[in-house]
């Protein structure tokens, strides 16, 4: 039998690494449920359209105690990486993000924060303010190879050929997918000329379907799956492993679907191959998120945050055109997080989250590597 070898290019030291095999599927991970789940989390998108019942517009009062706790967090730090939950004081408001945090935790698993005051800020005070309220939910988690703790959404002509390319960095269409962390938050600072609204779908309704439909279908997803780590490969680790994308885990589903990653992974020759079933299971997850029956669509305002639970929701971006004056494009702060008090995941999660430690898990871990809070794009 030929044996495959597996080299990553170090462009510093102009040598070729010899990496290691990929994270196989743990031979304990939990069984798979056998049929619908119930609860807050099974919601269907027109249900909700004109519902204002997940969005949370700020008070008045409330917009003063953020921007009392930006100025005293500013005048206290010159970095803002060592802002924390305790040097961000919000008397009031903190209560409602903890009620907020559990909606996206334990209830639908999304939430849309409306009328945070930018107006009169400065870009560094922006990113101190958006920075402080992601402290009363979790720790902030690294979004690439170097670190950036704070990612900017906008349009910088990037392409998809680039296999490690990165599509928030691009006006494309972005695909349903969840990100690689518990939390997403998405801050709009500005809207694009034409486009760029984001949907949103329950990937617990998603399963639900598909077991009604096809329950087969349903079955193949609980099932190793390869991903593709596209690059992003922690030391002693393989450029791929092996994780399902529906996991049940001591009560919870946790659903992770990311197709781009799992199409890549059968670049690998030794990673595990998708059968024909898996790929039509993918497939029919996909075609149910773009049903208009299943998903709610909302357009960004500036000073809207969007939080998301990526274990139970499913995003989408719809390509957009930008206007031509670099000081109005389209552009969105985002943090990942990592609640002290998310829910438990089973050890697969591992291959892509470094950790199953609520609190200190998700994001692009390396070691060595500095985290920064960058205020430009690159």
């Amino acid at each position: 039998m030929i044996q495959i070898r597996r080299y990553r290019w170090s462009a510093s030291l102009q040598t070729a690494e010899l990496l290691p095999p990929g994270d196989q599927l743990p031979a304990d991970h939990p069984p798979a449920l056998d049929g619908p789940i119930s609860g807050p989390g099974v919601w269907r998108g027109p249900d909700l359209q004109n519902s204002d019942e997940w969005k949370y517009v700020l008070s008045s009062a409330e917009r003063s105690e953020l921007l009392d706790a930006t100025e005293n967090a500013a005048a206290q730090f010159d970095n803002i990486v060592d802002i924390k939950k305790s040097d961000f004081a919000l008397p009031t408001l903190s209560g409602t993000i903890r009620d907020l945090k559990q909606e996206i935790l334990h209830g639908r698993g999304f939430v849309l924060l409306r009328g945070l005051p930018l107006e009169d800020l400065s870009f560094a005070e922006i990113a101190i303010m958006y920075w402080g309220i992601g402290t009363h939910i979790g720790s902030a988690r690294s979004q690439n190879t170097r670190g950036h703790l704070l990612g900017h959404v906008i349009d910088l002509g990037s392409s998809f050929e680039n296999k490690s390319e990165r599509g928030y960095l691009t006006n494309r269409h972005l695909k349903y997918h969840c990100d690689s962390v518990d939390i997403v938050g998405l801050m709009c600072l500005r809207r694009a000329k034409q486009g760029g609204a984001s949907s949103i779908v329950s990937s617990y309704t998603i399963h639900n379907e598909m077991w009604a439909r096809r329950p087969d279908l349903a079955r193949a997803l609980y099932g190793p799956i390869a991903r593709d780590r596209r690059d992003e490969i922690p030391p002693g680790k393989g450029p791929w492993y092996e994780l399902p994308v529906f996991n049940h885990y001591k009560g919870r589903l946790a659903i992770n679907f990311l197709r781009t990653h799992i199409d890549m992974s059968q670049r690998h020759p030794d990673a595990l191959r998708m059968s024909d079933e898996v790929v039509e299971a993918l497939d029919l997850m996909y075609d149910l998120a773009n049903d208009p029956s299943l998903h709610l669509t909302m357009e960004f305002q500036p000073g809207d945050v969007q939080l998301l639970h990526n274990h139970q929701i499913l995003h989408d971006r719809t390509a957009y055109e930008d206007w031509d004056d670099e000081d109005r494009k389209r552009y969105l702060l985002r943090l990942w997080l990592s609640p002290p008090d998310g829910i438990e995941l089973p050890q697969a999660f591992a291959g892509r989250y470094n950790s199953v430690t609520a609190g200190d898990r998700g994001g692009v871990t390396i070691p060595g590597m500095e985290k920064i809070v960058p205020l430009t794009p690159v």
